[in-house]
């Protein structure tokens, strides 16, 4: 059976990382995880026996220079990057299918993440990794990412390789943003007060204590202002699978 959760926005379920307080969502199905009621409203979300399954069109929730002209979500590049170049790609619809693990845990043997999707964001675009092609750091394609730090593929994939600043925008830049496929959540670059930086995490991107949605600790990783920016020298769990 299929349950779809709107996306709340509310300070209580998406607080800071460091944050004691806990919330479930009254309505969550007792199998599933109260922090993926975080997804917004149309990214499906269900349990298949130890797995989290996310089914997503991979469309922004917010407007782009990426989207047609026509489109009511067009919107010409307003970010403070004076060397933006849009890329000849235009966003289109996928159909992503993520399962990960609903109960992670450290991978004995850790993987690199590949090229294209290697996690989710809330609103159910694609998460990518710190390189542009094959050991191609992203040097010349930020300039291409559009306001809210995304762009798309050739196949018009859109997805972000950085900070996803629509969502820190509406859930703080210390709340939870996504997960990557092996089911360890993402947050923002703030925590306790402070930015996170390289320093403070170790070679995946990420540490271990307690977070507002895992007040019993867990594993995160967590945007950084620095390249790897969101995933280091891999997965730090045992990775799922991504269709599209």
């Amino acid at each position: 059976m299929k349950y779809t959760f709107p996306f709340v926005f509310l300070a209580s379920l998406l607080a800071a990382c460091g944050s004691e307080s806990s919330n479930v969502a009254p309505d969550l199905p007792a199998d599933i995880p109260s922090a993926f009621s975080s997804f917004e409203d149309g990214v499906e979300v269900y349990m298949d026996e130890e797995m989290i399954v996310i089914e997503s069109n991979g469309v922004p929730n917010h407007n782009s220079s990426y989207f047609s002209n026509s489109s009511g979500q067009y919107a010409a590049y307003d970010g403070d990057n004076s060397a933006f170049q849009l890329n000849p790609n235009q966003i289109v619809t996928q159909q992503y299918t993520f399962r990960i693990p609903a109960y992670p845990g450290e991978a004995v043997n850790k993987e690199a993440t590949p090229l294209g999707a290697i996690g989710v964001a809330l609103n159910g675009v694609a998460i990518y990794n710190q390189y542009a092609g094959p050991n191609q750091p992203l040097t010349f394609e930020i300039n291409s990412f559009d306001q809210y730090n995304g762009h798309p593929q050739q196949f018009g994939a859109y997805h972000y390789h950085m900070e996803p600043v629509y969502i820190t925008d509406l859930v703080g830049r210390d709340g939870l943003i996504g997960y990557l496929l092996d089911g360890f959540p993402v947050y923002g670059p703030r925590e306790g007060g402070n930015n996170v930086t390289n320093t403070d995490l170790d070679a995946y991107h990420g540490h271990e204590h307690a977070t507002s949605e895992y007040p019993d600790g867990i594993y995160h990783y967590h945007v950084t202002a620095e390249d790897p920016y969101i995933n280091g020298n891999g997965f730090f769990g045992q990775a799922g699978t991504v269709s599209q």
